[in-house]
């Protein structure tokens, strides 16, 4: 399912990376090429080896075997032209909670080489970009999840690198805050950055990535756009809700024949009597107009229509045999 991508256009291009810990292969084959400016989400249970693949990338992690290239600098071979291209939200904060905002993101610009001025006025800049002005001189042991996730993801972009690297950014965090980060992930990219994100939410990966990767145990076992990965696990489902219940097997049979002499195979359409509801696996969205046609030459009214493509969670469970947040956490006590 990938596509091939002209090396030169690729901000990240992985070939089986491997990571071992012991006795234990956290990484184990790993293959990414991530175009530049957009999202890639990278999916996966806890353990799956997501977090372990950033920090290789991110030159935190030597690999043990394979290769990768961050808009074409080695990883091993060139770790200092890499550490200058990304930038890096891990799941937890490495904020200082005793000190304020603003001392927090001084003390990263200084490090990063700004002067003290220089700090000081990214520092206003940055907080007044992620809200958290009113909050700039209150010691960080008083933050909120969402506040703390948000500063780290501002100290992130100090040096507004090309690459940002988020590790399950909304982890912990309440909706609102997670819509909140969502929507700063989506205009960074618009501002032409390109963001490699790592999540156990299907629904971040369904909303935010342009292509995904899921990964278990070590190994992408799929890749794709959203659609194309539900695509690859089942068919859309057409639900028809009937005015006349009566009618409701009557229904269920023309729709039946219809998909069937379509399909060139049989496909049955199955009922729900208490709703007056009758559902079909549905091979071609493109007939759903000629079905209803069909059913008004037959008088009989459909009062609501839905067709719904397989979820992330059903790709998920399809592709693993278990759902995205069954398994324990693994990976990080190894590495």
């Amino acid at each position: 399912m990938t596509s091939y991508t002209p090396a030169e256009a690729l901000a990240i291009e992985a070939d089986d990376l491997v990571k071992v810990f012991g006795s234990q292969r956290a990484v184990d084959g790993v293959s990414l090429a991530v175009p530049r400016g957009a999202v890639y989400g990278v999916l996966g249970p806890n353990g799956a080896g997501k977090t372990t693949t950033i920090r290789m990338l991110a030159t935190l992690l030597r690999p043990d075997g394979g290769s990768a290239r961050i808009f074409g600098h080695d990883v091993v071979a060139e770790p200092t032209a890499v550490r200058s291209l990304v930038g890096v939200t891990g799941q937890y904060a490495s904020v200082d909670e005793k000190l304020t905002a603003t001392e927090n993101l001084v003390i990263f610009s200084r490090l990063l080489g700004l002067s003290r001025t220089d700090a000081r006025t990214k520092a206003v800049e940055l907080l007044e970009e992620f809200g958290l002005t009113e909050a700039a001189t209150k010691p960080l042991e008083n933050f909120s999840g969402g506040m703390r996730r948000r500063l780290d993801l501002a100290a992130s972009l100090i040096s507004r690198p090309p690459l940002l690297f988020l590790d399950e950014p909304t982890t912990g965090l309440d909706p609102r805050t997670r819509a909140q980060m969502w929507e700063t992930i989506r205009r960074l990219v618009r501002e032409g950055s390109t963001v490699l994100l790592t999540t156990q939410y299907l629904d971040e990966a369904d909303q935010l990535a342009d292509r995904i990767a899921v990964i278990d145990h070590g190994r992408v076992i799929a890749d794709g756009t959203s659609d194309e990965l539900k695509a690859s696990v089942g068919l859309s489902a057409l639900q028809l809700t009937l005015g006349d219940r009566d009618r409701i097997e009557e229904a269920r049979i023309l729709v039946t024949d219809f998909l069937s002499r379509a399909a060139g195979k049989t496909i049955e359409a199955t009922v729900t009597p208490e709703v007056g509801r009758v559902t079909a696996p549905l091979p071609d969205p493109s007939v759903t107009t000629d079905i209803l046609i069909r059913l008004r030459e037959h008088d009989i009214r459909v009062e609501e229509i839905n067709v719904s493509k397989p979820s992330l969670d059903e790709v998920f469970f399809a592709l693993t045999g278990h759902g995205a947040e069954d398994e324990n956490d693994t990976e990080r006590s190894a590495a």
